[in-house]
C-alpha cells in the first residue's frame, strides 16, 4: 500500500516492523501490536515503548535508529485508547520514527496525515504514512439480498475478548483439514495482519451492512469467509457497529466469544457483562434478519486471566448450559469448534 499523507516517497510500507508501544499502561492497550506480535511473529523485529510502559511483547527493545539498523522498514502504532486520539508524546516518537528512516502505519481515529507535524516529517524523509482506520473503498448501503457461499460471524459480550483470535485460529483450523477459508478483517489489528480488509467502525452508519457485504461477497468454492467481528449488542458505546456486521454478514454461524473474569463492560462500570444465553439469544435474533437459518456453533473463552485448571472448569459449565463446544483458542485450540461447524453446517 502507498503514501498516504502527503510523504513524497512512492515505496510500500510493510515488514519488517518495529512494534509501537508508547506509555501503554494495560495489556488491551497494546492489543494491535500484540496481535501483531503473535499472527506475524516471523514479521516483527522489535518494540520501542516509552519509560512509563510498563507493558512487553518479549521482543527486543529498540529504538527507532536500531530498528533501522536491524533491517525494519515500518513502525507499527500498536496502541489504542478510548477515542483513538494520538498523544502529544507519541507525535513526537512518529516523527521521530520517520527521522530515522521508518515509514509509519497506524489504526486510530485521529489519522497521521491530519497532523501537520507528521506530514511534515514523512515529506521531508521522503516516507510512507498509512491510516488502516479508513476506508479505501467505495461503499454502497446493504441490500439484504441472499448470496452464495458461507459465512461465520465472530460476536461478543464486550469489546476485545478476542473475536479477531478466535477467528484467524478458525480460519487456521479449517484450512489445515482442506477446507477453503479466508479471514475478513473489520479492524485495523486485522486488516495489518492480512493485508486488506474495511475498518467498519469508521463507516459511516447506513454502510456498515453494506461494507459487510462487499468484504464477503458471493463465493462457489464451498469454502468459508470468516468474519471478524467488532463490539457487542450490549455494548451502549459500539452496539450499532456489531448489528451492521450481524445484518451485512448473512451469517450461516456464530462463534461467541467471551472473556469469564469481567464483572462490567469495558470502560462503562455502570454496565454489566450480559447474561451468556441472552446474548447469544440477541446475536441470533438479530441475524435472522438477513439469514433465518443462522446456528450458533460455538463459544470462545477468553481465559487469559484464569489458573488452567479454572479456565477448564469455565469451558465445560458454558458448554453444559449452553450446549455448545466451549473452547480458549489461543491455549485449547479451536478444533472441537470446527468439529460442530462442519457438522452442523454441512451440505
Amino acid at each position: 500500500m502507498t503514501n498516504e499523507g502527503g510523504a513524497a516517497a512512492q515505496t510500500v510500507w510493510g515488514p519488517p516492523y518495529l512494534l509501537y508501544l508508547g506509555g501503554a499502561a494495560d495489556d488491551l492497550a497494546i492489543k494491535t501490536a500484540r496481535g501483531l506480535a503473535y499472527w506475524r511473529p516471523e514479521s516483527c523485529i522489535g518494540q520501542h515503548r516509552r519509560s512509563d510502559c510498563n507493558q512487553t511483547l518479549g521482543l527486543p527493545d529498540m529504538t527507532p535508529a536500531q530498528a533501522v539498523a536491524a533491517g525494519a522498514n515500518t513502525m507499527v502504532v500498536g496502541t489504542a485508547n478510548a477515542g483513538g486520539v494520538m498523544a502529544q508524546e507519541t507525535v513526537a516518537d512518529i516523527v521521530a520514527a520517520l527521522d530515522a528512516g521508518l515509514n509509519v502505519i497506524a489504526g486510530l481515529h485521529q489519522k497521521l496525515r491530519d497532523n501537520a507535524e507528521i506530514v511534515a516529517a514523512a515529506r521531508r524523509n521522503g516516507r510512507v504514512l498509512f491510516d488502516a482506520r479508513e476506508p479505501n473503498r467505495k461503499l454502497s448501503v446493504g441490500n439484504g439480498r441472499k448470496r452464495a457461499g458461507r459465512r461465520l460471524l465472530t460476536v461478543g459480550t464486550d469489546c476485545s475478548v478476542g473475536k479477531m483470535y478466535t477467528t484467524l485460529a478458525l480460519e487456521r483450523s479449517l484450512r489445515s483439514r482442506g477446507v477453503a477459508a479466508d479471514f475478513r478483517a473489520t479492524g485495523q489489528t486485522g486488516i495489518f495482519i492480512a493485508g486488506d480488509g474495511l475498518p467498519v467502525d469508521a463507516v459511516i452508519s447506513d454502510f456498515i451492512s453494506g461494507a459487510a457485504e462487499l468484504i464477503s461477497p458471493a463465493r462457489e468454492d464451498g469454502g468459508w469467509d470468516l468474519i471478524e467481528g467488532q463490539g457487542s449488542l450490549f455494548h451502549p458505546s459500539y452496539a450499532g457497529v456489531s448489528l451492521g456486521l450481524l445484518h451485512g454478514s448473512q451469517a450461516d454461524a456464530l462463534v461467541l466469544c467471551h472473556e469469564p473474569t469481567r464483572s462490567h463492560m469495558r470502560g462503562l462500570p455502570h454496565y454489566p457483562i450480559p447474561d451468556l444465553v441472552r446474548c447469544l439469544e440477541a446475536n441470533l435474533s438479530a441475524a435472522r434478519l438477513t439469514n433465518p437459518a443462522v446456528k450458533a456453533v460455538g463459544v470462545a473463552l477468553n481465559t487469559s486471566n484464569l489458573p488452567e485448571r479454572q479456565a477448564l472448569i469455565a469451558c465445560r459449565e458454558i458448554s453444559d448450559r449452553l450446549g455448545l463446544p466451549c473452547q480458549d483458542p489461543v491455549t485449547m485450540g479451536v478444533e472441537v469448534i470446527v468439529d460442530n461447524l462442519l457438522s452442523c453446517c454441512a451440505d
